[in-house]
């Protein structure tokens, strides 16, 4: 039983993952559309964020958040869980994730009443905020213990670090 939770958390944690880098994508392109005046695209690309939020993304956080506690429960990781500390450290990397989720729930309202407040460069920075938050909860999940807090924190640094400046790099090219 344990291997179909485990399995069946992971593979809403990849659908989830998968809409949520997707879906600021298309935020990313209604923007851009709506600052060229192309109503007839920025509605188009309403539908499929509409289709993909609400079709996809919002079920798989659900489900997410549904099979990882049955995962930890039939896992018997809740009889030592006051002596994994990774443990914690990865729950609260998903809470932090979940409140992501929720501002680009935010977001997703917006644009689809045609309120576009946040730039497309701040889009691009926000969605790399996804590959942190994947980063560090599956190094966590899978090191565990054996990953040094400072080497950790060092690495998820140079993460981000990358990140910008492959965004950066990117906007340059844009220019030119």
């Amino acid at each position: 039983m344990y291997s179909y939770l485990l399995a069946l958390h992971i593979i809403f944690i990849v659908t989830w993952f998968s809409g949520l880098f997707y879906i600021v994508r298309l935020f990313i392109y209604a923007v851009e559309a709506h600052e060229k005046k192309k109503p007839e695209m920025v509605a188009q690309l309403n539908i499929m964020a509409k289709r993909l939020w609400l079709g996809i993304t919002w079920p798989s956080a659900i489900l997410t958040a549904v099979f990882g506690p049955l995962v930890m429960w039939k896992g018997g990781w809740l009889d030592s869980f006051g002596q994994q500390d990774w443990l914690h450290v990865k729950l609260g990397f998903v809470i932090l994730l979940y409140f992501y989720f929720y501002s680009l729930h935010r977001i997703y309202k917006q644009q689809q009443k045609g309120i576009f407040r946040i730039s497309s460069q701040k889009l691009r920075i926000w969605n790399e905020v996804a590959t942190v938050f994947l980063i560090a909860i599956v190094m966590l999940a899978v090191v565990k213990n054996a990953l040094s807090w400072l080497w950790g924190l060092l690495g998820l640094a140079g993460v981000v670090v990358l990140l910008l400046a492959a965004i950066k790099i990117y906007k340059n090219a844009r220019k030119s």
